[in-house]
């Protein structure tokens, strides 16, 4: 779905890896949804701040293509390692698969599923980095899938089919326990360096997670301890009631198990009992008549080892758990030891007849009766005691209830926990109105519930109130940094034009910095676009009132000047600066010609002028001179008059006519 380069973050000088999109997944107008939902998931994804996660840094799309900008974890993926390692030690795998189910844990608690958990999504940073195990590619399994058909022959199966969880293969949904299977299935891997199930096609592999159980690793790697068989079994149980709930869960039994192997228990039935998710026997009302047909038969020594059932925590049904040696061996002398018959010095009478009592049976049959009563009753008690115990041990008695800390603070909560003779761990913080700053918002197991001495009790702290930070000023890059680094989710950005703050920087949020949110609410972004352009519009040949009261609405400044033009009427505008059709900013000058109409001159008196002399006057004058003769034209060559007369306003470039005599 997508290439990978190292890049360089210029903004904030470090290195990080880009994930560009396929061209293909965003070309058509459908796949913009595509898009839309990759960007929501990438936004979602962003959100989780765990030291076992990938981070998110940014998000884009450059003319279509869509990226994101990540982590760069230099190292290996762990299907490097199991190639180089498995099968390994179970220590050695659950170390590599506990980061993982951390990173799961976080995620499940934010809300997200990952839905393509596999060996090639788990990274492991180099040794000088400090070998960390982190997960990547949080959410981009879904942005997919969303209207993807999950069937055999149409569509795609998101997520690689080894790791598959037989739900997604019948039914095509996923929630938390899908993750929990492939994680189970990649511990499985660890084990034994082999996939548990393997098949020609991808159709194949896909119906045996459906049908087939998987095998235990000890099956392939002789000297696996059973618990740690059983909890393949329980994460790997193709019933999804059967598996832990989410990795938090899966994460707390690995710890126990851990735990055992670090003590260097070889064999735990309690444990192993408790993680088994199968329940193999019969219903317990049928319990108290198997155990009265036992004591009635005597047991041949050769008969199989007795069972009996015992309830196992978290589970719908029980398996078959053999009783102790002890107990087996106290029956067979009870029904063995009884009082011995006085036997006869010599041969039985020939023809000696039995001695018949009164219900037609002997005294010997009343002696054997008599004495098997007791027998019998002590062995029934026997067995009650026994299941009773057991049950009560299995069931209870070992178990102590994990104290109740929401609420609490930090130091009360670590005291109740240490108190309870449990370890503490903290998850990450987060926001949460109705739980003070520093309180306890939840833990895991729940208050109440029954552990085991030594489990871990996962605590997650609030930070208080989600109030949304200011950002104004800020780059709209680290406007959506801080916004994520508070669990909001940022939404599409506004735009909008500001006459005080420069272009690309922020004006502020929606909701307002201050208000009070949740976590995972979104906040939209208000980014200046700059000065808002201003259009001066077209004013030549229109009246000086007219642009005047309009540029003023526009917040112009008007700067006028007058000019003779003979064409055009006074009043009106002549020319403008700048030309029609462009803009400026608010306070900014726009400048305006108004013509003051023609230029009048006064016509010049030029009786008795020779002609030529009268001419140039009035070309002086800026007058055009005409010349006629009068009607008593005598050849003196003088003007006696002018039209019109002398002294007369014309517009400059008027006609004169002189008349000459």
């Amino acid at each position: 779905m997508a290439s990978v380069h190292e890049a360089h973050d210029v903004r904030l000088d470090r290195t990080v890896a880009v994930k560009i999109m396929h061209a293909g997944l965003s070309d058509s107008d459908s796949d913009h949804d595509f898009a839309d939902r990759f960007v929501r998931e990438a936004r979602a994804a962003a959100r989780l701040s765990h030291p076992n996660v990938v981070a998110v840094y940014d998000q884009g799309d450059d003319d279509g293509t869509v990226f994101l900008a990540m982590e760069l974890v230099s190292g290996h993926t762990l299907r490097d390692t199991i190639a180089k390692e498995s099968p390994m030690p179970p220590a050695r795998a659950l170390a590599l698969i506990e980061p993982v189910l951390s990173a799961l844990a976080a995620a499940h608690r934010a809300g997200l599923i990952h839905r393509d958990v596999k060996p090639e999504n788990v990274l492991i940073s180099d040794e000088q980095s400090g070998g960390q195990v982190k997960v990547a590619d949080f959410g981009l399994a879904k942005a997919i899938s969303a209207d993807t058909q999950h069937t055999a022959t149409q569509g795609v199966l998101i997520g690689t089919v080894s790791y598959l969880a037989p739900e997604l293969v019948v039914e095509g949904r996923a929630d938390a326990r899908a993750d929990v299977y492939a994680a189970g299935v990649m511990l499985y891997e660890l084990l034994t360096g082999e996939k548990p199930h393997e098949g020609e096609t991808p159709i194949a592999v896909a119906y045996k997670h459906v049908h087939h159980d998987v095998p235990p690793p000890s099956a392939l790697v002789p000297g696996i301890p059973p618990y740690v068989d059983a909890l393949v079994a329980r994460a790997t149980a193709r019933d999804r009631a059967l598996r832990p709930a989410d990795a938090g869960v899966l994460l707390h039994q690995v710890h126990r198990v851990s735990h055992a192997l670090d003590r260097g228990v070889r064999d735990d039935p309690e444990l192993t009992l408790d993680l088994a998710p199968h329940l193999l026997t019969r219903e317990r009302d049928d319990l108290d008549s198997d155990a009265a047909l036992f004591a009635d038969q005597r047991l041949p020594r050769d008969h199989p080892e007795p069972t009996t059932t015992l309830p196992v925590l978290g589970a719908p049904t029980t398996r078959p758990v053999p009783l102790p040696p002890r107990i087996d061996q106290r029956v067979d002398q009870r029904v063995d030891q009884r009082p011995p018959q006085a036997q006869p010095s010599g041969p039985p009478p020939r023809h000696q007849p039995p001695r018949v009592g009164p219900t037609g049976s002997g005294p010997a049959g009343r002696s054997r009766r008599s004495r098997r009563g007791p027998v019998l009753l002590v062995v029934a008690l026997v067995l009650a005691l026994a299941v009773g115990g057991g049950a009560f041990w299995y069931g209870w008695a070992r178990y102590t209830a994990a104290p109740t800390v929401v609420g609490e603070s930090r130091a009360v909560a670590i005291a109740a926990v240490e108190d309870a003779d449990l370890q503490i761990a903290f998850a990450e913080p987060v926001y949460d109105s109705d739980v003070p700053e520093g309180a306890v918002v939840s833990a895991d197991p729940a208050g109440g519930a029954q552990v085991l001495p030594g489990d871990v009790v996962t605590v997650t702290l609030s930070l208080g109130k989600l109030i949304v930070p200011e950002v104004r000023d800020l780059t709209e890059d680290a406007a959506q940094d801080e916004l994520m680094a508070v669990q909001l989710e940022v939404g599409e950005s506004i735009g909008r034009y500001s006459e005080t703050v420069a272009a690309d920087s922020v004006l502020g949020t929606v909701p307002k910095a201050g208000a009070e949110l949740s976590s995972g609410d979104t906040v939209q972004i208000v980014v200046s676009l700059g000065r808002r352009p201003i259009k001066v519009g077209s004013w030549v040949g229109k009246t000086l009132e007219e642009a005047t009261a309009a540029l003023e609405r526009r917040n112009l400044v008007l700067q006028t000047t007058e000019a003779f033009d003979a064409e055009v009427p006074q009043g009106t505008i002549i020319s403008q600066d700048p030309a029609p059709g462009s803009t400026r900013f608010r306070d900014e000058v726009v400048s305006l010609v108004v013509s003051k109409g023609p230029e009048m001159v006064e016509v010049p008196r030029v009786n008795l002028f020779g002609v030529e002399a009268a001419e140039q006057a009035l070309r002086d004058a800026g007058l055009v001179p005409q010349r006629s003769e009068e009607d008593d034209y005598y050849g003196l060559g003088f003007v006696v008059r002018t039209d019109p007369e002398a002294g007369t306003s014309v517009p400059k470039g008027s006609t004169v006519t002189i008349y000459v005599v």
